[in-house]
Parts: structure tokens; C-alpha cells; sequence
């Protein structure tokens, strides 16, 4: 039967992956018992963890480098003792921090994403076989390892989830268990498993059968052509579309201070070059064109990306994050100039500056944690002593600098706190906790809600105690003003025969209450910024009078009056001012 003989097949190769990366195999049972003993006893195994995936990433790039390279099984027993001693180094290292930071975590993440680059390269270096065609074999292997293990996944949870239910309860253990084995163990291996052995020096994979087998391997599936083809680069055209126009519109404005745009433009770019790489192969009228066109298109986007967060430098100056983001804008543009001349086969030096700005980012000075480290430093010494607080190499508290220099200071420090930086600045006192020290030695507080500029909201109600009159008019109706929103609403009003409009527009920071008559004359206006230049006097009050909630305006064509029901009156930012209100209209022509 034909899923018998796949069932063994795919049995057969994940035998063959554990004979083929054995150190891989070894490290990543050994992470799934860990996460295991963490998940059963509700301990912190992070650093085993991160210890063993990283010698499973070291343990298959070895192999790849092996199979490209070697032929000896001294040379295999060469790379297998090298990985063991890199694991173990580089678990002695992360084991004297005296708590797992975020650096190092960041540091590890990154290393982890050039290791798998340069297991998907590797096989393509100086081949028949290109870095497309080894992209293509792992984007599929990691598509169906997914899958696969998803639905396993699923399975078993719906399979506990009903003994559950109909048999005797299931602790919740167990779904974090099943993770645990599914993807922690399964999906990785599974992987490997669809992974073809390469052509390379190792014995007998240079043969023409392997080369056939890793061609077969590497074909883009007809539901991926399309998908690719007819789904995916129309939909990257459309986009690409409304990036341009927004940026040619706002060019002069929003664009550089947008914080949104940024990670809009690094996906953009990512999903732009990973088409790239999967159309490589694909011989159709869209996707030749999206080869010669978009590399092109990406270069100058992604420069306006970079300089948008140059900018943002200037003020905030370097995190990790902001240097990350740089550092790939300039990958993506360089990666632009390449692919937009040289041949689809050499597509594998894009993978290789990958590696190289990856290791950049990590390896000291010039790391995005030294730089964005020093930065910021920098960036609270300059006030420091711009305000005459940093003397003798101490601190000297000053309560009176301007807002701004307050935030600089806060946000600077809240990010080197949160890095764990604090205790290598000498300025700082022995021993400094942010948030129990930091008023004591800057002399303001952490929360710009305490400080001397903030103001709290006025917040108004109706004295419902009062009844209220309201004669003399033909209508009521009830709704709200919010400065922070420009949508327009209107309200329809029939009298005497003819239809009238009563609108809410934006104008200026305020919303207008306009009566309009049926051809769209305006007869009447209110303006309601006067409710909040009001009530901005009345802190440390909370009740209206009937006289106070009444703003009326009247000419020979309407009356209208608002009641004010509630308010808000933000002093710090009018952009949040509200207040519910009854509108009354009075039409004096009908």
C-alpha cells in the first residue's frame, strides 16, 4: 500500500537524520528532557536550553561543512569534537552572568540566524548546486516540518482535550509536554530528515544520482509557483504602490517621524528579497519581472528608511533595536544593487554579507550593545553636564531642568536599566536601583505624572439635583464631542416640511456644531473649544450648576444651546478633551 511504503520512507529518514547529525540529535533530546524537568517542576532552564540548541545549530552546520569539504571520518570526528568544545564554552560563558540578559539572549538569537544562513549556503559554495536551489529545499523542509508537526500537535490536544472531558481530567502539563516533544524534538528532526545529503567530497555524494536528487528536491512546487507567481508579488506591487505614494506625500512631514513606517519598511524589505530568492527559478512573465524590477525599487525605499532612522538617532540616539534596523537597511540596499545585476546563480553572496553583518552586530566594539550602550551613555552625560549636574564624576540632583532634558534622561536610563548597563556607569552611585533611587539622586521623578509639570484632568458632571429648563426650543438630542477624533457626523432634523442638518466637524483643534439648512446654507454655529477653555479654570472642582453646563449662541435663522453633561478637560493635551452634551435647536424661519 502506497502509505505504508511512504510511512516507512519518512520512517527511514529520520532514521538516517540521527546517523547524520548525531551531535544534533543528542542536543536536541537532551533540550526536550530539560524543558521537561522546567515544565514539570516550574524551574528556570534557560540556559541548558539556549546550551543545547546551540549545539544542535553548531552540530548540522559542521555536517554541511563536513559533506561540502571532507571525506575522512577523522575529519568528521575533528568537527564533532570542535562542536563539543564550542557548546561547552559557550555554556561556561552564559553560566558566570549573574542573570540571563536580554543582550545575551539578543546575542545567541543572532548567532542562531547566521548559523542557519550558513546551513542553507554552505552546500552552494563553489557548486552545480545554487543557493537558490538550497533556499527552495529548506523553505520546503521547514513548511512541511511545521505543518507536520502542527497538526500532530493539534491531534494529540484534541485527542486529551476529549479524554478529558468524557473520561477522567487531563492536568494541563500535559499539552505543554506534548509542545515539548513535537517541536522541541519531532519538527527539528523531521526536518533534517527532507534535508537531501548535498554533492560535496564527502564519499559518494558527488555523484550524478545525488545531483538528481537534490534537482528533484530543490522544484518548486505548481501551488508554490502560483502562490509565488499570481498571489504573492501582486500583492508586494500593490504594496509597494502605497509605500511610494505615502512617502512622496509625506515626504516633507510624517515620514521622518512615523515610528510605525520603520518596521512596515524592514518587512517590506525582508519579503522582497525571500520572493526574490523563491522566484529565482520560477520561468513565468511575473516572475521575470518582479526580478528585474523590484531589486531596483527596494534600494530606494529602503535608503529613505535608513535616513528616517538616522534621524531618530539624532534625537534618541542608538538602542539595539535602532542599530539592528539600520544595519539590515543598509544589507537590504546593498542586497538591492547586487541582485539587480548579477545573475540569479549567484544569489549566494547575499547570504553570505548576511553573515557577515551578523556578525558585525555581535562581536564587540562595533555590536549593536557596545554602540547603543555608549550612546546612550553618552546621550545622559551631555545633560548632565549641560545642567551642571555631573561634578567630580558624581551626580548632583537638580529638580529644575527642562521637561525635555527630564525625558532624556528617563528614557535613556529605563533602556540601560533594562539592558542591564547600570552597573557599568561610574556616575551612578554603588549599588543604584532605578525605580527606588532615581528621585534621590536626580532630584525628580521617574513618573512624568509626578513630576512638577504634570497636570491631572479636570473631570465635570451635571448637577442632576437641578431640573432644567428648556423652553423655547423645538428639538433635543444627545451626543458627544471628542477633540482627538476627525470624523465628521451629522444629524438629520425635519421641521416645517424640510429636511436640516446639524454636523460635527474638526476645525483647528475644536469641533464646530454647524446648522445647515436643506441646500446646505449655514445658518448657525457653535463653537465648543470655549466649553474647555472654560472648565481648564475649574480644578478642584467636579460638580456643574445648570448656569455653568449652558453655552447658547443665537441669530434671526436658529437657536442652539449645549447642556454639557459630563467633561473632560485634559490641561497637558487638549487632543483629549470630551464631553457628552444635549444639543438643543431652535428654527426661527421655517
Amino acid at each position: 500500500m502506497n502509505w505504508v511504503k511512504r510511512f516507512q520512507g519518512r520512517l527511514a529518514g529520520l532514521t538516517n537524520a540521527i546517523a547524520r547529525y548525531p551531535l544534533t540529535t543528542l542536543f536536541l533530546v537532551a533540550a526536550a528532557i530539560v524543558n521537561a524537568y522546567g515544565i514539570s517542576r516550574d524551574e528556570n532552564v534557560t540556559v541548558w536550553l539556549l546550551t543545547f540548541v546551540v549545539g544542535a545549530f553548531l552540530g548540522a552546520v559542521s555536517q554541511a561543512v563536513y559533506e561540502r569539504y571532507f571525506s575522512k571520518t577523522s575529519a568528521r570526528l575533528a568537527f564533532l569534537a570542535a562542536v563539543l568544545v564550542l557548546t561547552a564554552g559557550y555554556y561556561l560563558v552564559i553560566k558566570q552572568a549573574p542573570e540571563l540578559s536580554m543582550e545575551l539572549v539578543i546575542r545567541t538569537s543572532v548567532a542562531l540566524f547566521a548559523l542557519l544562513i550558513a546551513f542553507i549556503w554552505i552546500p552552494a559554495i563553489k557548486s552545480k548546486i545554487t543557493f537558490n536551489q538550497s533556499f527552495m529545499i529548506t523553505f520546503k523542509s521547514l513548511f512541511n516540518s511545521l505543518f507536520f508537526s502542527g497538526v500532530i500537535f493539534a491531534g494529540i490536544a484534541i485527542i486529551l482535550g476529549t479524554f478529558s472531558i468524557l473520561i477522567s481530567e487531563v492536568d494541563f502539563e500535559a499539552y505543554w509536554h506534548t509542545a515539548n516533544i513535537v517541536f522541541v524534538l519531532f519538527a527539528p528532526m523531521y526536518y533534517l530528515s527532507l534535508i537531501p545529503v548535498f554533492p560535496g567530497k564527502a564519499a559518494g555524494t558527488a555523484s550524478d544520482e545525488r545531483y538528481e536528487q537534490v534537482n528533484k528536491a530543490a522544484q518548486c512546487p505548481k501551488f508554490l509557483e502560483i502562490l509565488i507567481s499570481y498571489i504573492l508579488i501582486p500583492l508586494i506591487a500593490a504594496y509597494t504602490f502605497i509605500l511610494v505614494i505615502y512617502i512622496l506625500k509625506n515626504i516633507t512631514g510624517e515620514f521622518w517621524t512615523d515610528n510605525l513606517l520603520e518596521p512596515m519598511l524592514v518587512s517590506y524589505a525582508i519579503t522582497v528579497i525571500i520572493v526574490y530568492i523563491l522566484a529565482s527559478d520560477i520561468e513565468n512573465q511575473f516572475a521575470i519581472w518582479f526580478r528585474k524590477i523590484f531589486p531596483k525599487v527596494l534600494i530606494p525605499i529602503v535608503l529613505f528608511q535608513i535616513a528616517a532612522s538616522a534621524l531618530n538617532i539624532a534625537d534618541m540616539g542608538v538602542t539595539h533595536t535602532r542599530y539592528f534596523v539600520i544595519l539590515f537597511g543598509i544589507f537590504a540596499a546593498i542586497s538591492g544593487g547586487l541582485l539587480s545585476f548579477l545573475p540569479v546563480r549567484k544569489n549566494g553572496i547575499v547570504a553570505a554579507l548576511l553573515i557577515l553583518f551578523s556578525l558585525v552586530a555581535i562581536i564587540p566594539p562595533v555590536d549593536a550593545f557596545t554602540v547603543s550602550r555608549a550612546s546612550q551613555v553618552g546621550l545622559i552625560e551631555d545633560v548632565l553636564e549641560r545642567n551642571n549636574m555631573l561634578q567630580d564624576g558624581q551626580i548632583q540632583a537638580n529638580p529644575s531642568i527642562s521637561k525635555d532634558d527630564k525625558q532624556t534622561i528617563i528614557h535613556a536610563l529605563q533602556y540601560l536599566d533594562f539592558m542591564g548597563y547600570t552597573e557599568k556607569i561610574a556616575w551612578l552611585p554603588e549599588d543604584f536601583r532605578l525605580y527606588q533611587d532615581f528621585e534621590r539622586v536626580f532630584g525628580f521623578s521617574l513618573d512624568p505624572h509626578d513630576s512638577g509639570d504634570y497636570k491631572e484632568p479636570i473631570h465635570l458632571w451635571l448637577n442632576a439635583a437641578e431640573p432644567l429648563h428648556i423652553g423655547g426650543y423645538d428639538y433635543l438630542l444627545e451626543t458627544y464631542v471628542f477633540t482627538g477624533d476627525d470624523s465628521e457626523e451629522s444629524f438629520a432634523i425635519r421641521a416645517g416640511g424640510k429636511t436640516y442638518q446639524l454636523k460635527k466637524e474638526p476645525r483647528d483643534g475644536e469641533i464646530l456644531l454647524k446648522l445647515a439648512d436643506e441646500n446646505g446654507k449655514e445658518l448657525i454655529r457653535l463653537e465648543t473649544g470655549k466649553i474647555f477653555e472654560k472648565y481648564a479654570g475649574y480644578s478642584g472642582k467636579d460638580m456643574l450648576s445648570f448656569e455653568e453646563a449652558v453655552f447658547a449662541v443665537e441669530n434671526d435663522e436658529a437657536k442652539l444651546s449645549v447642556i454639557v453633561k459630563d467633561a473632560t478637560v485634559d490641561i497637558m493635551d487638549s487632543a483629549y478633551n470630551r464631553a457628552d452634551i444635549y444639543v438643543l435647536i431652535k428654527i426661527k424661519r421655517l
